[in-house]
């Protein structure tokens, strides 16, 4: 058998196993009480049924809504990767779907996928196609020919991130093959198209309608590559030609295309400029028409706007039956009625673009970091369809107040910091704007709330229990995480700490910081994690995302490293997990494939020992234990929870009903007897803590 099916085979049987334990409960938001819900990544939508739409969240799945957006039904809860870039129906058979893993829009959360998914149910039941070809990279197209179904074009990428593939978390497959590939079996097997095209990430494809063995290819390798561009194929992908013709040539990366449908000879396309890989800037190029099939292209004004991160949002499409009306979106988005001569700006409900399609009724609906939104007048106006929808992408950072079990505060990607205030899945509270970052509340006056916002310094107190805010004030020059990690010491409610490149220091509750350490990383890195000894406040451990894990005894006066070079993700994790009962027991999770996903120290990080067990080798964002006579470990994976009861040597799924979403936080509350677990992709979820009745610990007896 081939090496790499052995390899990916049983990881993919452990992650599609089904959860045991006690039934999980959504706790939401879906949506926010702004009708906000997580990123879409990909929309897909019947030719005839204007009521039916399939939705793939970045890192929710595929939903299925079959009454125009009322109501939507989770597809995919079981399977290996929630993580959706595209999805595909087959247009001679609306029951046959396509919905490639793995979102191709290179941000830090833009997670590897697993394969091809397919269904001939309409996503009753899938199956997992591509294994091989696909694993640990990412789907930015999927093309049907119409005239022949069974014959399938992928475009793939990268996973995303800064450094590149920070996403694929050492997947063993994410430096597979990228480009265009194609099928002739529905997904079956696959050929790598090279003849002529470039193997470097496909940004999107098109093909014409008219004459499916002509299809247009976007090469938009985010980095910067001089093979990027557009290439044509006239004979279905066996060989393929660059065009020139008045295109950019130089510093491009991501490129966006459309072909319109009543006029295949007329294509729109949206250049951006390349990203450093360290994350800087890539504004929009320009924007380019072509009037007879790519032979030459015209530039459009330049209208179109991506802000600085055109290699996270970018794309292009044409009205259905008007060849002159064309949509460009970015961070906002763009409508010409004129063929690109003019543009109008239109404002959705939310920043941040990344799919576009017309259902049967040529009604506009757009995927964005908000969600999906919908527009019966080209974009003038527009209606929240995110009812349900719950596909919230929490970060770390997640606190409960210790009086009750309604409120939860966390923070979600761009979609600032929400409050639950009752037990619905839409009732929570936006307090607190932007990307929505770590949170604390004060355990011993749970009106004092803690939340932020990216970048260093924008750390916010309330005193009132959320709902009005003060500044909070760090060097805003520091590195920094994205979102820095900070935290209310146990015990001593004025006391914090707050990472950036170095540690800060607050005696008097936020109020004031002094720095306390110098630089504590390699020199461009910043603190990603902290936990500190609840019976012994001067125990502090941290990690850093350029892979130092560091401890202090002295309470921040000296540190020791732990370790040099661990790995995980770059922005804000709870890797980190101090046993309550003892400051010198550490637990270590690592975000990671092929590495010690969980590891235990007894004497503050001196000595491991690994506790995988059968745990499957997925990254493991973040552990928590109930250590009280013996330990239950709980596994927050990219692919789900697992529980083991036996010190690490054998694991389970646990949560019935949880989705197979990338847990992110964990939160155990044993008094009252849960968890609470936090996913980048599927909102927050409540999961009973119940212990074997032979192993009930002293203090429930």
């Amino acid at each position: 058998m081939n090496p790499v099916l052995l390899l990916l085979q049983p990881l993919l049987a452990a992650l599609t196993l089904g959860s045991g334990g006690p039934l999980a409960r959504e706790l939401g938001p879906a949506p926010n009480s702004w009708s906000y819900t997580g990123r879409v990544s990909a929309i897909a939508t019947s030719r005839t049924n204007a009521n039916l739409y399939y939705v793939g969240g970045a890192d929710g799945g595929v939903w299925k809504t079959v009454d125009g957006g009322v109501t939507f039904t989770a597809l995919t809860e079981s399977l290996p990767s929630l993580a959706i870039g595209a999805i595909a129906i087959d247009p001679t058979d609306e029951k046959v779907l396509y919905a490639g893993s793995g979102e191709a829009n290179f941000a830090n959360h833009s997670r590897y996928g697993f394969g091809l998914y397919k269904s001939t149910d309409g996503g009753s039941t899938w199956s997992i196609l591509g294994r091989k070809e696909f694993a640990g990279r990412c789907f930015s197209r999927i093309v049907v020919d119409p005239t022949a179904p069974n014959r399938l074009y992928a475009a793939i990428t990268r996973a995303g991130g800064f450094p590149e593939m920070a996403a694929a978390k050492g997947h063993p497959r994410a430096t597979g093959p990228v480009g265009v590939f194609r099928s002739l079996d529905g997904g079956l097997t696959w050929q790598h198209l090279k003849s002529g095209l470039p193997a470097l990430s496909a940004t999107d494809l098109c093909m014409d309608p008219q004459t499916p063995a002509t299809l247009f290819a976007a090469i938009g390798h985010i980095f910067g590559n001089s093979l990027n561009g557009i290439y044509k194929t006239t004979d279905g992908g066996s060989t393929w030609i660059k065009l020139t013709s008045g295109l950019p040539s130089s510093d491009v990366g991501r490129i966006s295309l459309d072909i319109a449908t009543t006029n295949p000879s007329r294509l729109y396309a949206l250049f951006t400029e390349a990203a450093s890989s360290s994350g800087g800037s890539a504004y929009t190029i320009g924007a380019y028409r072509t009037d007879n099939g790519g032979s030459s292209w015209t530039a459009l004004p330049d209208d179109v706007y991506q802000s600085s991160y055109g290699w996270y949002l970018s794309v292009v499409r044409v009205h259905p039956t008007d060849a002159n009306i064309v949509f460009m979106g970015g961070l906002d988005l763009h409508r010409s009625r004129n063929s690109g001569s003019s543009w109008s700006t239109l404002y959705l409900p939310h920043v941040d673009l990344h799919a576009l399609q017309f259902d049967a009724s040529a009604r506009l609906i757009a995927g964005d970091d908000g969600g999906v939104h919908r527009s019966s007048n080209l974009g003038d106006s527009w209606s929240a369809l995110n009812q349900g929808l719950g596909l919230v992408q929490f970060y770390a950072g997640v606190s409960i107040d210790p009086r009750t079990d309604v409120p939860v505060l966390a923070g979600a990607q761009d979609n600032g910091t929400h409050l639950r205030t009752s037990d619905s899945r839409s009732a929570w509270d936006v307090v607190l704007g932007g990307d929505g970052g770590f949170t604390q509340i004060d355990p011993l006056d749970p009106r004092r709330k803690f939340a932020e916002f990216q970048g260093t310094g924008n750390l916010y107190v309330s005193a009132g229990g959320g709902f009005s805010w003060s500044g909070s004030g760090i060097n805003s020059s520091d590195r920094n995480c994205f979102l820095p990690p900070y935290l209310i010491v146990p015990g001593d409610s004025m006391r914090m700490y707050y990472g950036t490149h170095r540690l800060y220091r607050s005696l008097n509750g936020g109020a004031s910081w002094t720095s306390i350490t110098g630089d504590l990383t390699k020199g461009s890195g910043a603190i990603r994690s902290l936990a500190v000894g609840t019976t012994d406040p001067n125990v502090i451990y941290l990690s850093t995302n350029d892979g130092i894990v560091l401890v202090s005894t002295n309470g921040a006066g000296s540190f020791r490293t732990i370790f040099s070079d661990h790995p995980g993700w770059p922005r804000v994790t709870r890797e980190l997990f101090v046993d309550p009962l003892d400051a010198q027991s550490l637990y270590l999770a690592t975000a990671s494939f092929g590495a010690d996903q969980v590891r235990r120290s007894r004497d503050a990080g001196l000595t491991f020992e690994t506790l995988d067990g059968d745990l499957p080798d997925v990254p493991v964002n973040v552990i928590v234990a109930d250590t009280r006579d013996f330990p239950v470990i709980y596994a927050g994976t990219d692919c789900g929870l697992f529980r083991s009861e036996d010190n690490g040597h054998s694991w389970r799924r646990y949560g019935q009903g949880l989705p197979h979403a990338a847990v992110i936080d964990l939160l155990l509350d044993p008094l009252r007897h849960r968890l609470i677990v936090a996913t980048q992709g599927r909102g927050s979820w409540e999961v009973p803590h119940v212990l074997t009745a032979s192993k009930t610990p002293r203090s429930l007896r």
